[in-house]
């Protein structure tokens, strides 16, 4: 059994299905269709090349090392609950890829719906396959940010963009609740893993944590499947193209939190607050839900009601949590799944051929599309629950569990509600048949009166559909029964679980007389309704008011910018000095809160005399900060003494004995000079002084409490023994390192993804520079205002010193970064010291020349050196991976080449030229964007303080 399957499952949509699809829109949308039609076909085929194993209860788990030190690892299981749903993904998803292309208009782009359809069958993909709770919420956020994309489409119609919003929101903030959950659900087993966390009930639910945890991950579940009182946002979604609608409803966004609750029930079966809270909701869902849908005028709408009832009907049978609910409930997933898709691509078959989806407008649509009516009456049928179609079946599994699992008054008031949902859903079944195909003549607002079939490829995905409709109503022992059985023993962990018998009859019983009454109560319900069109009059929307959720989330969206901004008013005035005054205060009450009432004192190490070089590097510091106090309203003073402390610092390492903090002190210390003084050409000369006394007592006062508060914790900490960590890195440097200078080992291999990290933010960070100062770039103002800022000719003695000193420093960067592993030096400071050498460059002979040798027009060849580096830097840490290591694991070899003799060669030398080459495009690029006169001047206001 190969185990790789499973990431290539999902890799085959997530990567090659985008690229493809983006590569073959030069070509045709008859490419770019088969394109995305063969990379959804190919994961489904993988999936059943898997199937016979899997559904007779065997279980595939893939899993790659990441992160164990935190329990994240690159995780996958499929059984045949995570099996049952990737078919449906990827069986009903290569449908959909084949109805978009006759749906969607040339006009439109194809390509970027297939891309963001690939990338959304990719995040559900991983949902059902991740083994890992984290990873598993990675692929759940996923599935939010694309269907946003998804349901925004068409973004210039401002309902697209209110409902993106509004589904991105609600999710959102249902995921992030879910991720607390998942963190305590960690804090509780000790593990993220799914296959060990189901083996752990007793435990869990017996923790103080299992309450909050159950609670925050069914608040994640309820948003994403759209259960009461979150289900608005998924109406609100119809602006979404009717394909992305198909596949929303039917197999993917909204069942993800069908299959979380699946997923855990192990876990949660048997807690009474489980039960209670999740069947209630999921009945209620059922019921509320399916009355709206009748009065729903947009047919799209009124099938988007339907799904959360339908979805409410699932949830209430998970909740119940017996084996044979969860059966009932597996099997409903199937039949949902088969006429939700088929009945939105019905319903934008007649609004495409139609011109509307308005119910008040359509009528009469049976003479002219007789095939498209024939398919919506065989799925309707099933959706409302009728005999002979697979929907009857499922409903009366629904009905059979709830009088089974309930007693006393409560089975009494559910059997009655669960009637009426089968009342309503028979009722706005029968309106979207009569309302459309029948009701009369062809409605006189119908905008095509001239309407005919569609194209074959467009009926065809619906049609397989509408077939299976039948033959899983007819034949369900056949075709499902095995199905429905082993997903229902892979989801509630049973594996002696006998299974159900799915038939047709299952004679004279009360479940029975439920349908009847729905079916019955439903035709009476609607033809009373629609009696002399009054159905169509009726409008909800004034009578729910404020209490609809549309509004309620509106107003609440409303009220947080309002406060917001009141907010904002009130913090944001312009002065620098107010911002640091507040993260000052801010920063001294998180700290003090803490330690109040701690009887914190001296420690008991024994103290000793500070020696002469000590007190003299602290006089040193101590007038240069005098120096910093006394003259900063004058910037260029201010920043040459601030380059001073920085200095007088590098000394302090040196005395240490930290000659490579000492050389990243001194090297960082004179680029980050040279870059304020160049920003100073954007500012004022002079800072404004304090408007009042009481300011600048007051500001005296949080410096001296921020600088005291700093000093006390530096006290305490050297006057207290502690257990050092650095013994480890002393002994493994070597052995695991390679490297007998511990900080660049530390830097490069210890704790190289902190390193990578901090260069990828030093990267972002200089392109943020050179957008934000697009368009604001000095070239030339006033010595009132800034200084004249032109690289002009410089002396010649300069020039012609520049010219050897750039070799010379090429030179010794490479020395000290060839060093660097075993003695001090590395990437980071080699690359400071090549910075400087070009700054010279710039400084002697111009920024225009400077750029021309170095082919560097625009920054634009700094942007690619931090590219290149964090790439080096990446695949440096991703080919660990093919050798079955964590990311960033470096190896080491020792080499005895003819004439050069013993080499010494580890792989965290190229994650360092990865750290050189960004280090050095960053720096260059920040020194391009603040040094170009060729822009014009900033506009606006000078800022305060």
């Amino acid at each position: 059994m190969d185990t790789s399957v499973l990431s290539i499952i999902i890799l085959l949509p997530l990567v090659l299905g985008t690229t493809l699809v983006s590569w073959l829109k030069k070509f045709s949308r008859g490419v770019t269709a088969l394109g995305a039609i063969g990379v959804s076909l190919s994961s489904l085929i993988l999936l059943l090349t898997q199937a016979k194993d899997v559904f007779n209860g065997a279980t595939i788990i893939q899993s790659w090392s990441w992160l164990p030190q935190l329990g994240i690892d690159l995780s996958f299981r499929l059984d045949a609950l995570g099996l049952l749903f990737s078919l449906l993904i990827t069986g009903i998803g290569t449908l959909i890829f084949i109805y978009a292309y006759y749906y969607l208009s040339p006009k439109n782009s194809l390509s970027k719906l297939y891309l963001l359809l690939m990338l959304f069958m990719a995040a559900m993909l991983g949902i059902s396959l991740s083994n890992n709770l984290i990873i598993l919420l990675v692929f759940w956020e996923l599935t939010s940010i694309s269907s946003f994309l998804l349901v925004g489409y068409w973004s210039n119609y401002q309902a697209a963009q209110r409902g993106s919003r509004m589904a991105l929101t609600i999710t959102g903030m249902g995921g992030l609740a879910m991720l607390g959950g998942f963190v305590l659900l960690g804090q509780i087993t000790g593990t993220y893993e799914l296959d060990q966390i189901l083996t752990m009930t007793d435990q869990i639910q017996s923790h103080a944590l299992f309450v909050p945890s159950l609670l925050l991950i069914l608040l994640g579940a309820f948003t994403k499947s759209a259960q009461f009182p979150f289900h608005f946002w998924l109406p609100n979604a119809m602006a979404a193209p009717t394909p992305v609608s198909a596949y929303l409803h039917s197999a993917t966004m909204v069942k993800a939190g069908i299959f979380l609750l699946a997923r855990l029930l192990p876990i949660f079966a048997g807690a009474a607050l489980y039960h209670n809270l999740v069947t209630f909701v999921g009945l209620f869902t059922l019921c509320i839900a399916a009355f709206f849908a009748i009065f729903k005028e947009d047919l799209k709408g009124l099938l988007a009601y339907s799904t959360i009832s339908h979805l409410g009907l699932i949830v209430c049978l998970l909740g119940i949590g017996s084996p044979l609910a969860v059966a009932a409930a597996i099997f409903h997933i199937i039949n949902h799944a088969t006429f939700k898709a088929a009945l939105f691509m019905i319903a934008g078959i007649i609004d495409h051929e139609s011109g509307t989806r308005d119910l008040r407008k359509l009528s009469g649509l049976w003479q002219l599309l007789p095939f498209t009516g024939t398919l919506t009456m065989i799925t309707a049928a099933s959706m409302a629950g009728v005999p002979l179609f697979n929907g009857f079946l499922s409903k009366e599994m629904f009905f059979t569990e709830l009088l089974a699992n309930l007693s006393g008054p409560v089975v009494v008031i559910s059997a009655i509600v669960a009637t009426l949902a089968g009342i309503f859903a028979v009722a706005y079944s029968v309106r979207l048949v009569h309302g459309v195909f029948f009701d009369g003549p062809i409605g006189k607002d119908v905008p095509n009166k001239d309407a005919h079939e569609p194209p074959m490829g467009m009926r065809a995905p619906a049609l397989i559909l509408a077939i299976l409709c039948i033959a899983v109503g007819l034949f369900p022992a056949l075709l499902v029964e095995h199905l429905v059985n082993s997903t229902t023993r892979a989801s509630t962990q049973l594996m002696n679980f006998e299974g159900t018998h799915l038939a047709i009859w299952h004679g004279l019983n009360l479940p029975l007389l439920m349908s009847v009454i729905a079916l019955v109560g439903g035709l009476v319900m609607y033809f009373a309704l629609a009696k002399g069109g009054r159905i169509r009059e009726i409008d909800l929307d004034p009578a729910l008011g404020r209490l609809q959720g549309r509004v309620l989330f509106d107003l609440f969206l409303k009220g947080l910018l309002l406060n917001s901004r009141r907010f904002k008013r009130l913090t944001e005035n312009g002065s620098l000095q107010s911002y640091l005054f507040w993260i000052l205060v801010f920063t001294i009450a998180l700290v003090s809160v803490p330690l109040l009432n701690q009887g914190i004192g001296t420690g008991t190490r024994e103290l000793t005399q500070a020696p002469a070089i000590a007190i003299v590097l602290w006089l040193l510091l101590f007038s240069a900060c005098w120096m910093m106090l006394w003259f900063h309203h004058e910037r260029i003073k201010a920043v040459l003494i601030s380059g001073a402390v920085g200095l007088v610092v590098t000394m302090i390492f040196v005395t240490l004995s930290a000659p490579d903090l000492a050389q990243t002190q001194i090297t960082v210390d004179v680029v980050t000079t040279v870059l304020l003084l160049m920003s100073l050409s954007l500012l004022p000369q002079l800072t404004p002084y304090e408007s009042s006394s009481t300011r600048r007592w007051r500001d005296a006062g949080i410096a001296i409490l921020a600088g005291a508060g700093i000093s006390w914790l530096a006290w305490l900490i050297m006057t207290r023994d502690h257990n050092s960590i650095s013994w480890f890195f002393n002994q493994q440097s070597i052995p695991l390192g390679g490297g007998t200078n511990v900080v660049n080992v530390i830097l490069v291999d210890f704790r190289g993804f902190d390193t990578f990290g901090e260069i990828t933010v030093l990267g972002i960070a200089a392109i943020g520079a050179l957008c934000l100062m697009d368009g604001m770039r000095a070239h030339g103002t006033t010595m009132t205002q800034g200084l004249t800022y032109r690289f002009n000719p410089s002396p010649l003695m300069l020039r012609m010193t520049a010219s050897w000193i750039l070799p010379v420093a090429l030179v010794v960067s490479l020395y000290i970064f060839l060093r660097g592993h075993n003695l001090p030096g590395g990437g980071f400071i080699a690359g400071l010291v090549t910075s400087m050498a070009l700054i010279i460059q710039y400084i002697a002979i111009g920024q225009d020349q400077t750029e021309q040798m170095l082919k560097a027009k625009s920054g634009r060849l700094y942007e690619i050196w931090i590219g290149s580096g964090l790439t080096i830097a990446g695949l440096t840490g991703i080919a660990a991976w093919f050798w079955g290591r964590p990311f960033l694991t470096s190896a080491h070899i020792y080499v005895n080449p003819p004439v050069i003799g013993e080499l010494h060669l580890a792989s965290a030398a190229l994650f360092d030229v990865g750290v050189y080459v960004t280090v050095v495009g960053a720096t260059m690029l920040l020194i391009s964007v603040l040094g170009d006169s060729r822009h014009s001047s900033m506009s606006g206001p000078i800022p305060r303080g």
